[in-house]
Parts: C-alpha cells; sequence; structure tokens
C-alpha cells in the first residue's frame, strides 16, 4: 500500500502521526516540486485529479484507493485490529 502526502497537509499530517505506517506495510510517497518521482507515481495509478481535489490517498495492493483522512483511518483502524 502507498499514502500519498503533501507538505503541510493536517489531514496527511494527522494519518502520519496516528498509525506506524512502516509497521502496517504502507510505503509514504510525499508529493511535491521536489520528488517528481511520487507525482508518477500518482499519475500512474491515475490519481492526479483526485489529488487536486482531496489528500491524503492511499493506493491498496489491488491499485484500487481510498482518498480522505476520514475513510482511510477508518480503512487502517480496522485493518489494524484485523
Amino acid at each position: 500500500m502507498t499514502l500519498f502526502t503533501k507538505p503541510g497537509c493536517e489531514k496527511c499530517d494527522y494519518i502520519k502521526d496516528r498509525f506506524n505506517l512502516g509497521e502496517m506495510g504502507v510505503a509514504l510517497e510525499v508529493l511535491g516540486p521536489d520528488n517528481p518521482d511520487a507525482l508518477a507515481h500518482l499519475a500512474w495509478h491515475e490519481l492526479v485529479d483526485v489529488a487536486e481535489r482531496e489528500l491524503p490517498i492511499l493506493v491498496l495492493d489491488d491499485s484500487s484507493h481510498i482518498a480522505g483522512a476520514i475513510k482511510i483511518k477508518s480503512y487502517l483502524t480496522q485493518m489494524a485490529h484485523a
């Protein structure tokens, strides 16, 4: 799984601070002008339009995605208790 975030995003920071993403097997991609690889990865998943409207975005192992901190929090909480 991959979590796409950007610097200065309170919702992104909330997810990063609340969960131990590394332990959960979630890679972190920080979108920004100094990280073109993260943007290319986001584009590969065809999620640039989604990212322009809402971050964070969690891309699951099956390439589906969940956008928004509340939905991601619910998913990761459920996953942690499974």
